[in-house]
């Protein structure tokens, strides 16, 4: 398998580094391919600007394997299509970040920003002008695995927990990132209590994260519905046999 790690945490010597090398390693071990963005290492950009848009078509990197309508008519920036190349070549993204402020860091929501551009994350159609997203579009057919860290304990991310359920906060990535540009979300791997982790819980850690990357190509993935497939109306509202009475996030798992 080849695997897209994208990280997101300025400080090398923090837990989410040495977390990020352990799956790396497993990853090494196991026998995948990997490549890395680092996003601080790279002093990633995240704001987007005119100068992204600027270059001639005719200079475009030609990603391989990628249709032309796959692309933003290449008129992007080096940096932005270096990424794309490295999802298109991914069977796999692991997502890894600290949650700060129930979101990721800026720098990774500006690689969001940068890098599924119309074309390629969204803004897909098909020959018949239906467009293709929530389960379609360029990056149909892989996976995404979320790798968190949070300050809380468990139990305050629970259905009850005063700072709400983890996979509500998570929705927004997981149902409109991820599953909107065609990535299968995987559950989310969280650690808690990251800022009080000592070695034994560490080592759990480490464990939890390595079983995670060694069934990385086969556990099921989020059973989020499909746009597509029947199960909204013409508003793209759930039809009202389904779910019947129920709101809210839940109610687009099938």
């Amino acid at each position: 398998m080849k695997v897209l790690w994208i990280f997101a945490h300025p400080e090398q010597r923090s837990l989410n580094a040495s977390l990020r090398d352990e799956g790396l390693r497993a990853l090494t071990e196991q026998g995948h391919e990997y490549r890395l963005s680092d996003l601080y290492a790279m002093n990633w950009n995240p704001v987007v600007s005119r100068e992204d848009y600027a270059l001639d078509p005719d200079e475009r990197l030609k990603v391989a394997g990628a249709s032309a309508t796959a692309l933003t008519e290449g008129r992007l920036s080096p940096d932005i299509l270096a990424e794309q190349e490295k999802l298109i070549w991914a069977d796999a993204v692991v997502l890894q970040f600290p949650l700060w402020w129930y979101g990721m860091p800026a720098i990774l929501k500006g690689w969001f920003d940068r890098v599924f551009t119309k074309g390629f994350g969204y803004g897909i159609t098909d020959s018949g002008g239906k467009v293709l997203r929530y389960g379609e579009g360029t990056l149909a057919g892989k996976r995404a695995l979320a790798v968190l860290t949070v300050g809380g304990r468990e139990s305050a991310f629970g259905p009850r927990g005063v700072n709400g359920d983890i996979q509500h906060t998570l929705f927004p990535l997981q149902h409109g990132t991820f599953w909107y540009a065609g990535l299968a979300p995987l559950p989310p791997l969280v650690f808690y209590s990251a800022d009080r982790m000592g070695e034994a819980e560490y080592s759990t850690a480490a464990k939890e994260l390595r079983r995670r990357i060694e069934t990385l190509g086969t556990t099921e993935p989020v059973p989020f519905r499909t746009q597509n497939g029947g199960d909204y109306d013409e508003d793209l509202v759930l039809k009202p046999e389904l779910a019947a009475g129920r709101t809210g996030p839940d109610v687009h798992l099938g």
